[in-house]
């Protein structure tokens, strides 16, 4: 079960005993300059695919984020598709050819509120895991399931700290990063995550000892010491 474009999201990815000065670690580096697309925007509005492909690779992991953070990871894939595709005829939209970053964010909020008004009704596509899945962990591997858990928890969490942890969880965006392409400040992008990472922890600690049984199938019997220990491991800068 792959939830993004690259590396899965890992349960190595949390841990119950984060710190905010660890998290505040995690956000801070060197501080980047907003992103300048300008070049790659005008050579792409006068037809240049190239640049347009260019524009592509810096910006779908974040638009996969942001898509993520909203609609079932089984049609994300198909919905960055889409973002770009419906990004490219407006270009010439864009008054500042300096805030694609931004702009194409919002393209992609906009995407995920069409996904559930055009598609499904809101009760079916709410669930990142189909019914089977969700009853069948042992479809895929335990790391699949707990991820599966991990992310669902991350998708209830208020909109601003869910879509920051997912691009920082499970795309590897840093902070600085995470600012520069979406237009957020960098404080904002450090108190959204370490707000997110608090409640993430909180919603992971209570439901520790009832879904541990769902990663064995439900069986009931206690899940092993090696699937409990996952809420001890550490993010990875």
């Amino acid at each position: 079960m792959a939830f993004r474009i690259g590396t899965p999201l890992s349960v190595s990815g949390v841990d119950s005993d984060l710190s905010i000065m660890e998290c505040h670690a995690v956000t801070t580096g060197p501080t980047l300059a907003p992103e300048d697309d300008s070049a790659l925007v005008y050579a792409a509005r006068d037809g240049d695919r190239s640049a347009f492909g260019g524009l592509y690779a810096k910006y779908a992991r974040m638009v996969h984020g942001v898509l993520l953070a909203r609609v079932p990871a089984g049609d994300v894939d198909d919905l960055v598709q889409d973002v770009f595709l419906r990004a490219m005829p407006r270009l010439r939209d864009l008054r500042d050819a300096r805030k694609f970053g931004p702009w194409i964010c919002t393209i992609a909020r906009n995407m995920a509120s069409d996904f559930y008004r055009q598609t499904k009704p809101i009760a079916e596509v709410t669930e990142s895991l189909s019914e089977d899945e969700a009853k069948s962990p042992a479809a895929g591997s335990v790391s699949d399931a707990e991820a599966a858990m991990i992310l669902e928890c991350v998708r209830q969490l208020p909109e601003a700290y869910r879509e920051t942890m997912i691009l920082r969880l499970v795309e590897g965006m840093t902070g600085p990063e995470i600012a520069s392409r979406t237009g957020l400040t960098p404080g904002s992008v450090r108190v959204n995550l370490h707000r997110g990472m608090l409640q993430l922890r909180e919603k992971l600690s209570r439901g520790a000892s009832g879904n541990a049984t769902t990663l064995e199938g439900g069986t009931g019997n206690a899940a092993p010491a090696a699937e409990k220990n996952f809420l001890r491991r550490r993010i990875v800068p």
